[in-house]
């Protein structure tokens, strides 16, 4: 589902990707492919995640099918909004959900709808934290050209202010597992792993700071 994202971002973004000099080389953009073979492979790509849903539980199917309105709006969300990073958070982590109920079930009576605990949620919120991180560092690359071709993007809204914005999101995603892991009951190794990944994230801010004001 996240190549179907993917591919699907590349079919919408096409003429705009060939504005743009970090991707004007894909292959769309670049004409390599024609819109007929991306929609081909999309279809492949749509039909093996359909095949694999249908080996999970019912409320599985529910939220894969759910989650392909994300994915087919996240590419329109430069468009309105300043906060197409929110989108992609919501759209990319919806494995979490997924997973989770493919581990536990979760059917409600008759109705094949999912069911989560405040655990998973709490995770699911951090892991959206996470991409508003990751992906406002990476729009940072294209803020120049968002701007003049009048698109929306963290790293646009954020400007000046992206490194306070960026320990509030690591905050905010590690302070999520963190909960997330103690209403799981989690041993030691779990809390030992989110050290280190926010010794990482501490690094990744710094960083993204330097290099921002260089």
């Amino acid at each position: 589902m996240r190549g179907a994202g993917c591919t699907i971002n590349d079919m919408w973004d096409r003429r705009i990707d060939a504005a743009v000099s970090r991707t004007k080389t894909r292959p769309l953009a670049a004409k390599e492919l024609r819109l007929r073979q991306a929609t081909a492979w999309l279809g492949l790509q749509l039909s093996l995640s359909f095949l694999i849903l249908l080996q999970l539980p019912a409320p599985c199917l529910f939220l894969g099918l759910t989650s392909l309105g994300l994915v087919v709006v996240y590419p329109l969300a430069k468009r309105v909004t300043n906060w197409p990073q929110a989108v992609l958070g919501l759209t990319f982590n919806t494995g979490i959900l997924i997973g989770y109920t493919a581990a536990v079930g979760g059917e409600l009576g008759y109705i094949a709808a999912p069911s989560f605990t405040p655990a998973i949620l709490t995770m699911y919120g951090g892991a959206i934290a996470w991409t508003l991180l990751y992906d406002t560092i990476y729009a940072h690359q294209d803020r120049e050209e968002d701007t003049h071709l009048g698109l929306g993007s963290t790293a646009r809204q954020l400007g000046d202010k992206t490194t306070q914005w960026l320990a509030a999101f690591g905050t905010t995603m590690i302070s999520s597992l963190i909960v997330s892991g103690l209403l799981s009951e989690l041993c030691w190794p779990y809390y030992a792993g989110l050290t280190i990944a926010s010794a990482h994230l501490l690094w990744q801010v710094i960083y993204s700071g330097h290099v921002a004001h260089t």
